[in-house]
């Protein structure tokens, strides 16, 4: 059965909701934001009484699963480092595409990489999009746009789901999520004429944006801050580069997080 009641404990209003887009308008742009969708009316008004942290809890014990905190941490001893890996620093969405470019070096050889998580966990990572004269940012933002592709399949099996796009590339985010609607009324310039760089992929993804933009969630995520999927996601983009794996495709060995963290980073 499809979610169609929402709770959030922290956003820009606070309460019980039954769209997807309520949800987005209160809680999107908030790194502190605090919310879960439920299949009734009553669950979710119980849990609105209660925590996040504690709906969290009992949604993961209901599942036959181990209780998960909101900002759960794995500990690794991955070459990088040895602090505690965060799974998820805002709180998990049903669905979570973390992406990431890599290039070395800049402009130079490019590479891209996603991590794709459902309800908390990881369950396929993704790399390609080789360039050999490519930048940090056209690998950022191939990797905006492949991760719009995999939330609209996502989307296609269940709209009411939450999910959320994650990226360390403040450049790539604001392109589209702020910048592009500008851009395309002044005939896609910056004004007085001036050219915009990396247009024509700022364009795709904004295109596909449009189409799913209340639908989806889209966050900024320090890099190299021992965040799980962006750790992840930059192997990705780091192994595609080192392969020239030009198309994107799925990574079929298993998913040893610790294996894979210790692999050459960004």
């Amino acid at each position: 059965m499809s979610k169609k009641f929402y709770v959030i404990w922290k956003g820009a209003q606070m309460g019980v909701f039954t769209t997807w887009p309520e949800v987005q308008q209160h809680t999107a742009g908030r790194s502190d934001a605090q919310y879960m969708g439920f299949e009734s009316k009553s669950a979710a008004e119980q849990a609105f009484t209660s925590t996040y942290t504690k709906a969290l809890m009992q949604r993961s014990l209901s599942k036959g699963g181990t209780t998960t905190a909101p900002t759960s941490t794995r500990k690794t001893t991955s070459k990088t480092s040895s602090k505690k890996i965060i799974i998820s620093p805002n709180g998990p969405s049903d669905v979570e595409v973390y992406c990431d470019g890599a290039c070395s070096p800049n402009p130079g050889k490019s590479g891209t990489g996603l991590a794709v998580y459902e309800q908390g966990k990881v369950t396929s990572l993704y790399y390609g999009l080789y360039l050999p004269n490519g930048t940090n940012n056209t690998a950022e933002l191939s990797g905006l746009l492949s991760a719009f592709q995999i939330a609209q399949h996502f989307i296609d099996k269940n709209s009411e789901q939450s999910i959320c796009i994650l990226s360390d590339s403040k450049y790539s985010i604001d392109s589209i999520t702020k910048w592009a609607s500008g851009w395309q009324k002044k005939g896609w310039t910056r004004g007085k004429g001036e050219e915009i760089k990396n247009l024509a992929l700022i364009q795709q993804c904004y295109a596909l944006y449009k189409t799913m933009h209340t639908k989806i969630t889209v966050r900024h995520v320090k890099a190299h801050a021992n965040i799980e999927g962006n750790e992840l996601a930059d192997r990705m983009a780091v192994l595609a580069r080192k392969k020239q794996q030009e198309n994107m495709i799925r990574y079929t060995e298993a998913i040893n997080i610790k294996a894979i963290l210790s692999m050459d980073s960004g």
